[in-house]
Parts: C-alpha cells; sequence; structure tokens
C-alpha cells in the first residue's frame, strides 16, 4: 500500500511532449484509473511510475520518498499488461510461482501462495496447463495471479482487458473491483475503454495529448466536464454539440441556428460573466434529448430522422439538422421511418455551456 505522487512530471521522445507537467497525487488503497484515446500519455505515464521509463523532468513519490533514481525491480510494484506476457515453456503455476523463485522463496511457501492465490482467481484446476493451452480469460488470471502472489504495494495494470472477448469483459471487470478492495492495495489503471474507467475507477484522469484535461469520481467527469474534450469523451453514445450565441433582445435566448433555447436571467448572467465572447458551445447528452412526433415545448424543434439504432432496451434514434447528424436516446423500441418528421426537445436542466474559444466549461 502506497501513496503516489506526480509532480511536474514531463516525458519527451524527441520533440515530441508524451506526458507534460503532470501533477497528481493517488491515495493510498485506491482504484485510480488513466482514461485517453491512443497517444495520450497514459501508458507512458504509467511506465514511468513502474521504474521502465525515465522522466525527462519532474519527480515521482512513494509515500513522500522519490523514486527517480530506484530501479523497476526495487519498486515494489507488479505490472500487468495487456499482452499477457507469460513464459510459454512454464505451466501456469510456474508462472505464477516465477517471481517468488527470483526472490529464493522456500519451496513450501511458494506452493502455498501460489495455490491460495489460484483459489483466489478460480483458476486452481488450471496449474498444469501451459499458456497456449488456455483461454484469454484463463491467462489474463494467470498474469493477475503472478502479480499479486507477490504482495506488492503497487498494481499497475495496461489495458489488461483488451485482449479478451466482450463478454469476458464484463466478468473480468467485476473481479478486479473485488479482488482490489480485498487485497487493499493500491492500484493504477490505464485504458482507452471508458466503461472500464467509469465502472472500476475511485477516480479518473481524463488524459489528452499529454495533459491531464480532469480528475474526478466517474461521476463527477460524467456530470462536469471541464471542457469539451471530457464532454465528448466520455459517455456513449457521447455529448451532442450545438455552436451557439446568446441573444438578449428582451428574452434570453441561445441561438443554434436550426433553433433556439430560452434560458432564465441568472444563466444568461453567468454566461456573460465566464464566456470569452459571443460564440459558445451547446451540449447536451442523448439521454437529455426527447424525439416525438408532437411538440411537446415551446423550444420544441423540427428534425428529420435519419437512422434508428435499436438496442432492445432503448433506441438511439439520429436526427438530422443541415449535414449534422446528432443522438437521441430513447427507452424502449420506437418504429420512425427515415426522414419521417419529428419535434426534438431538449432537457434545460441538463444543458452544458462550453466557451467556444477556450473550450472550457462555463457552468
Amino acid at each position: 500500500m502506497v501513496l503516489v505522487k506526480l509532480e511536474n512530471l514531463t516525458k519527451k521522445f524527441r520533440d515530441v511532449v508524451a506526458v507534460d507537467n503532470v501533477n497528481l497525487e493517488i491515495k493510498d488503497k485506491e482504484f485510480f484509473a488513466f482514461l485517453g484515446p491512443s497517444g495520450s500519455g497514459k501508458s507512458t505515464t504509467l511506465n514511468m511510475i513502474a521504474g521502465l521509463e525515465e522522466p525527462t523532468s519532474g519527480y515521482i513519490y512513494f509515500d513522500g520518498q522519490i523514486v527517480n533514481d530506484i530501479p523497476p525491480e526495487k519498486r515494489d510494484v507488479a505490472m500487468v499488461f495487456q499482452t499477457f506476457a507469460l513464459y510459454p515453456h512454464l505451466n501456469a503455476f510456474e508462472n505464477i510461482a516465477f517471481p517468488l523463485k527470483v526472490r529464493k522463496y522456500p519451496k513450501d511457501e511458494i506452493k502455498n501462495k501460489v495455490i491460495q492465490v489460484a483459489e483466489m482467481l478460480r483458476i486452481r484446476h488450471i496449474l498444469n496447463k501451459k499458456p497456449y493451452e488456455l483461454s484469454g480469460g484463463e491467462r489474463q488470471r494467470v498474469a493477475l495471479a503472478r502479480a499479486i502472489v507477490r504482495e506488492p504495494r503497487l498494481f499497475l495494470l495496461d489495458e489488461p482487458l483488451s485482449n479478451i472477448d466482450a463478454k469476458l469483459r464484463v466478468y473480468m471487470r467485476a473481479e478486479l473491483i473485488r479482488l482490489q478492495k480485498d487485497l487493499g492495495i493500491t492500484t493504477i489503471y490505464v485504458t482507452h475503454d471508458q466503461v472500464e474507467a467509469m465502472t472500476m475507477g475511485d477516480r479518473v484522469a481524463i488524459m489528452n495529448l499529454g495533459k491531464i484535461m480532469q480528475v474526478g469520481s466517474p461521476m463527477e467527469v460524467f456530470k462536469k466536464p471541464a471542457n469539451i474534450f471530457v464532454a465528448g469523451f466520455v459517455g456513449s453514445p457521447p455529448m451532442n454539440f450545438f455552436e451557439c450565441s446568446l441573444k438578449t433582445n428582451g428574452k434570453n435566448l441561445l441561438d443554434c441556428g436550426y433553433f433556439t433555447l430560452s434560458i432564465d436571467e441568472e444563466l444568461a448572467n453567468i454566461i456573460k460573466q465566464k464566456s470569452s465572447g459571443s460564440e459558445l458551445i451547446l451540449g447536451i447528452r442523448p439521454n437529455d434529448i426527447k424525439v416525438t412526433v408532437d411538440r411537446i415545448s415551446d423550444d420544441s424543434f423540427q428534425s428529420e430522422v435519419f437512422a434508428v439504432e435499436r438496442l432492445g432496451t432503448e433506441s438511439v434514434v439520429n436526427f438530422k439538422l443541415g449535414d449534422a447528424i446528432y443522438k437521441s436516446v430513447i427507452e424502449g423500441v420506437v418504429y420512425y421511418r427515415f426522414g419521417e418528421k419529428v419535434w426534438v426537445t431538449i432537457d434545460k436542466n441538463a444543458i452544458h455551456i462550453f466557451d467556444k474559444k477556450s473550450e472550457n466549461a462555463i457552468l
């Protein structure tokens, strides 16, 4: 168990800044997730924490001690990769036992520890099998067991579920959450999959182009995104964005070109105070947009159906404004036809306003 602190952490590969002045504190026993697209710097950050990459500048602290010059093998961390990285010539038992053998543990203690961890992960029945005889999920459990058996003070997981099938990932997410809480080991998890980050992390850091865009609980980054990138990256389907401007000629309106949205005086004043100019971005999540045959509000506007995605418990209605396509999520199954005229209503209590120039949230 360890508290990890990153201070002005930067990593450059020639002219490319992979990690750009990251400052962050990861709490003891916390399950912390780095979320971002490929190339955002999350894996490089993890590798620097592990000691596999040397920072260009900045510091890494474990419980207040700078570890920049401490080699990986002495940092007492265990890392699990997306490729499993098992030794093909060793069976599952030998793969799990390997870090203990390197540390010259007694044979009886090795056997007891391996069996204990194997039972925890429900893989005792495959201990005699080689990696090529195992399924992807079984290989991942063996890799996890090899990390756990060492009883490290820090777990580092780099996209560990990306190479197993979608159905198994759902179960493995739950198992990893349970394991981490049972073991109480500080865990740092890297993923590009927002579902993994949002369902597993106590807190999430959203990264893009080497910078941290926002840090918070999954619900904080979902409900109060700090900027347009976070708002568009977190959430499925992603948030809808409409370019707009504030009009205050007797009535406060957000003018989005194809429609207007009336707002109250208080919100209009906040926008005036915090925006850098008249150009704004209105953001609204698909679940906060209704698509109906009849008009249900003065702010409802007309559109046409572009496509409908029926998912069983809900339907995603794609509607068109000009050349742009937007999404609404509706409970149940709907049968709108392509090109059918519909009314669209935005829940004004759920809108997000961003400054177009800075792309930062105003609300």
